[in-house]
């Protein structure tokens, strides 16, 4: 338990003291991202007010998990897990992914960023070789940081191929990572959702830990690989978004960018398989799912029906359109996180009760 609660903290103050310097660093560049217009054919919030607002503050994010959970490791000399590791590949190489799509918006002043075909083909590459690898590294007791199993709240009788498996895993990532993408629309909105996530991660992990088969076998054990060490890479991560949620808060003085967003996304994806919950993740990431379910109804209604289901997608900016303040769209999306957590933490338990 240690280890978490110290990853956290070194987590929280790497942010907290080094965004302000990338803050400075880049207002002094003028590395600001291109804010989208409003045009005859396409209507968008006016976001005006936004323009010069320095973006990449994701940067700020990673280096928080890093150090977070890295620092944590010196300190108290324990080896890394392959399971950490791996999360933390995934969540770097999309991270990658999301610099060179930073990059386009504020060089090249493409509000858009990197083509969507080409940013897939990134995230592929990213997710088909973190899948690959999770059904290796076996630990002392024949535990993989992955199995081919389907999960929910622990591995499902449903297993598939290997080949189909790593697809599956392939689709939970680029599913996971848009979403967080599409929600980072507003102030603070993805920041402090994913705080949340990360936190209930924190939970299971610990608690996967103290049931872990390894230590009381019986049947309701689980067979999580390095739990602890998945709840240490949870704390940091929600540390970095708790303290850069300081900054990014309305009004944002840094955006995360995709850089921060597709990072984001990529560990909580990698939590989810790596602690055999990735059915479950519908729940803990609830809010992304219902942004990205709002563009994909959008789509499908203009496309179907020739009509639009939405004043504008993803949902925070249909209601932007209406008229809604965005700190109350903010805070009542929020609200609306911390229940489908809840609920998803409650399911978790109950299911442990019931076995």
């Amino acid at each position: 338990m240690r280890l978490v609660v110290l990853s956290g903290i070194i987590s929280v103050l790497t942010v907290f003291i080094g965004t302000p310097l990338l803050i400075k660093l880049l207002l002094k560049h003028g590395y600001s991202q291109a804010i989208r217009v409003s045009t005859a054919d396409e209507p968008y919030p006016e976001h005006e007010g936004k323009r010069g607002t320095p973006s990449m503050g994701g940067a700020a994010i990673i280096a928080g998990i890093v150090l977070g959970y890295g620092l944590t490791h010196l300190i108290w000399w324990t080896p890394p897990s392959p399971s950490a590791l791996l999360v933390l590949y995934l969540g770097l190489g999309l991270g990658a992914v999301g610099v060179a799509d930073d990059y386009l918006k504020i060089f090249r002043r493409r509000a858009t960023g990197l083509r969507a075909r080409t940013k897939l083909i990134g995230q592929a590459v990213v997710a088909l070789t973190f899948a690959i690898m999770a059904l290796q590294f076996p630990n002392a007791v024949g535990e993989t940081p992955a199995t081919t199993a389907i999960s929910f709240i622990r591995d499902t009788p449903l297993v598939l191929p290997a080949a189909l498996y790593v697809l599956w895993v392939w689709f939970l990532v680029t599913a996971t990572t848009n979403g967080v993408n599409l929600t980072d629309g507003l102030d603070g909105l993805a920041t402090g959702a994913a705080t949340m996530t990360f936190a209930a991660y924190v939970l299971i992990g610990v608690w996967q830990y103290g049931q872990s088969c390894f230590f009381t076998p019986g049947s309701s054990c689980y067979p999580t690989a390095s739990p602890l060490d998945l709840a240490v890479v949870a704390a940091a991560a929600a540390g970095a978004c708790f303290a850069f949620l300081w900054y990014n808060a309305a009004p944002a003085r840094i955006f995360m960018g995709d850089t921060g967003s597709l990072a984001i996304g990529g560990i909580i994806a990698g939590l989810a398989v790596t602690s055999r919950t990735e059915l479950l993740l519908a729940l803990l990431g609830g809010l992304f799912v219902l942004i990205s379910l709002s563009v994909i109804g959008q789509v499908a209604s203009y496309k179907i029906l020739h009509r639009r289901m939405l004043l504008m997608a993803p949902l925070h900016h249909h209601f932007e359109m209406k008229g809604w303040p965005e700190i109350n769209i903010v805070v009542r999306f929020w609200i609306i996180q911390g229940f489908v957590v809840a609920l998803g933490l409650m399911i978790f338990y109950a299911e442990w009760v019931r076995g």
